[in-house]
């Protein structure tokens, strides 16, 4: 199978494969593809919840699109990239800057394009406000502190209210409530009209009913064909919660997913991560069903069986330890489809769930898609991008032998013990770190990985032949913190996403602390380079930042997590950036990955299912279109 598909702007296009699908009894197949069915229904969901005017703009687009074509006119390509970083955005922002894109395409041509498909010129008017007003709807999150962060957001959680509305609704929600675990707000949308704040519950009762119930019925129908009575009972509980938006039902859900663990299958379908609200509450809906993948399970299995050798040898405080870890798993498997906010860009590892009481009565559940972060190693070798931004030869040996292996080892541990460990001081919880909440959990479980992967004891385990696997991990992490992952950023911006974020801050912090003599800064022919002269000492600070970054998060040290962040994983050296974005422009290889599904479909022997048949053959704007036709499920 080709892996890349195609490429635009700053993104390309891959496959992935599914391997041994096909050998799967017709029984676990149809599983899968009901599964999949409820993945997809659910892609509008996410449309909205980006931006209102999401859905109706992606109507006109395709249709200029498909009824219009006028590629005769010299704007023409330029709409078809902007449309198809919507598709892949899921609306008009971008997927990390979350700045609204900007039309490279005349006012002028779209008008004559609308015309032709007979918009009423009202009609008109709001489309040209939506795409070429640069102060309109401008950042779907705006995380800085020094606005109010609800009415500065294009995205649609909230309808308004203000930030300070915001934070005392759900505070007497949370004190008036019996239950004060539940992540209140998590599946809603906040509106206020006639002076009325209230909440619109996702539900197929209430906003989103349509897809939901679509949701809903393909999760009834693979019902019939789970592998066990523990699928079926996860299935009719994650429904039961659909029907009304309980959130109750939800955390009964979630625990009962963490201890699903017998079958090769399984899923994740709902209102999840909240990386998409400035406030850390209200969560985007996503949909993956997966494959296990039987090898790299039994190396994730032996990370999670050790869980409690991690907690007890963590450099942190031993009060933020659990001690006794219950419920800690991990499974290697294999994407087979994406939906919502993992498509088409995916998530290399998952670990859930994200409430940390259940995390700390229950434990919780990791998976890593092998199959997508081997689409994306085998992608980038022959790009040359590894060489341009590393300094010597042995470096980049060592990154071609050991970087897929070392890239797997380390999600492995930061799903599993990174996510799984540590504990919260008593009345403590995540929201007290607000907007800094998610670099700083992603930058604690991002250290516990870096941490243990130099640790001998992983020799010992089996899951690596030496420590040149971690010392290829540094150097990959440290280039990417301080060099590559700016090359998705425009020149002048700021960091942005909780990721990125989190990445430069532990790369900016260690090149600090370590005095230019643990990470040297080098300068050869114009070009910038860092290079790790002291592993066992980056090792060292690894710890030291993940000691003070667990104390934060345990204590709930806002100012801390708000002095880390900013002085560390915001800003850019605008002269680095220049450099960097200048010489990644030489390569011509676009920064953004996002994948195609397989193509899931069903054989009949006269009436009767006989075989469901995955293939490969399609293209981005067939697959986009073809979505919005047959999953277009909301107005």
């Amino acid at each position: 199978m080709e892996v890349f598909a195609e490429k635009f702007d700053d993104i390309k296009i891959l496959r992935f494969e599914v391997p041994g699908f096909e050998n799967l009894p017709l029984k676990k197949k149809l599983y899968i593809y009901y599964l999949s069915q409820a993945t997809l229904a659910g892609r509008d969901i996410l449309w909205d919840q980006h931006c209102e005017p999401n859905l109706w703009l992606r109507e006109i687009l395709e249709a200029i699109y498909t009824k219009v074509n006028d590629n005769t006119n010299d704007d023409w390509d330029a709409f078809v990239v902007y449309l198809k970083k919507v598709w892949f955005s899921s609306g008009i922002h971008h997927h990390y800057s979350t700045d609204k894109y900007t039309p490279h395409f005349s006012r002028e041509s779209f008008v004559s394009w609308c015309n032709t498909l007979g918009l009423a010129t009202e009609h008109q008017r709001e489309l040209l406000k939506v795409i070429f007003d640069e102060n309109y709807l401008s950042k779907r999150v705006n995380s800085s502190p020094s606005v109010d962060m609800i009415q500065q957001s294009a995205n649609n959680f909230y309808k308004g209210v203000s930030q300070s509305e915001v934070e005392e609704f759900y505070a007497n929600q949370k004190a008036n409530s019996s239950n004060k675990n539940l992540s209140f707000g998590l599946n809603s949308r906040l509106i206020k009209e006639d002076d009325t704040i209230s909440e619109e519950v996702y539900s197929a009762q209430g906003k989103y009913a349509n897809a939901i119930s679509h949701i809903i019925e393909n999760l009834e129908k693979a019902k019939q064909y789970v592998e066990n009575t523990k699928q079926e009972e996860l299935i009719s509980e994650l429904i039961a919660h659909y029907q009304t938006g309980d959130l109750e039902k939800f955390d009964a859900y979630s625990i009962m997913w963490i201890q699903a663990l017998d079958g090769d299958v399984d899923f994740i379908n709902g209102f999840i991560e909240t990386y998409g609200d400035p406030m850390g509450a209200k969560a985007t809906w996503e949909g993956l069903v997966e494959l296990i993948d039987d090898e790299e399970t039994k190396k994730a299995t032996i990370i999670a069986e050790k869980a409690e050798w991690f907690e007890a040898n963590a450099p942190i405080d031993d009060s933020f330890k659990k001690g006794a870890i219950n419920g800690i798993s991990l499974k290697a498997i294999g994407a087979v489809m994406l939906g919502g906010d993992c498509y088409p860009a995916s998530p290399l590892g998952i670990n859930l769930p994200n409430a940390e009481w259940i995390r700390e009565q229950y434990g919780s559940k990791s998976v890593t898609l092998t199959n997508i972060a081997n689409a994306h190693h085998k992608a980038s070798l022959s790009s040359g991008f590894l060489e341009e931004f590393t300094l010597t030869e042995e470096e980049v040996a060592l990154e071609k032998k050991y970087g897929s292996l070392a890239d797997n080892l380390h999600t492995h541990l930061h799903e599993c013990v990174g996510h799984g460990s540590g504990k919260m001081k008593e009345g403590v919880t995540s929201e007290a770190l607000k907007a800094y909440a998610s670099p700083i959990e992603e930058a604690r479980a991002d250290l516990y990985g870096l941490y243990f992967m130099y640790h001998p004891y992983l020799i010992e385990l089996g899951l690596i032949p030496n420590l040149d696997v971690a010392k290829a991990h540094f150097t990959s992490y440290i280039r990417n913190g301080l060099l590559t992952q700016i090359t998705r950023i425009k020149l002048g911006s700021d960091v942005e996403q909780a990721h990125m974020r989190n990445r430069q801050l532990i790369a900016k912090w260690c090149f600090e602390k370590g005095l230019g003599e643990v990470i040297e800064e080098v300068k050869k022919e114009g070009k910038t380079y860092y290079f790790i002269t002291d592993y066992d000492g980056l090792h060292d600070l690894f710890g030291e930042l993940l000691h003070e970054i667990q104390r934060i998060k345990s204590e709930g040290d806002y100012e801390s997590a708000k002095y880390l962040i900013e002085t560390y994983g915001v800003k850019i050296d605008q002269n680095l950036h220049a450099e960097v974005l200048e010489r990644f422009k030489q390569l011509e290889v676009p920064p953004f990955t996002g994948f195609l599904n397989p193509n899931m479909n069903l054989k009949y022997d006269g009436d009767k299912i006989c075989d469901v048949l995955l293939d490969y053959n399609t293209n981005y704007a067939e697959q986009m279109l073809e979505y919005s036709e047959n999953y277009g499920f909301l107005e």
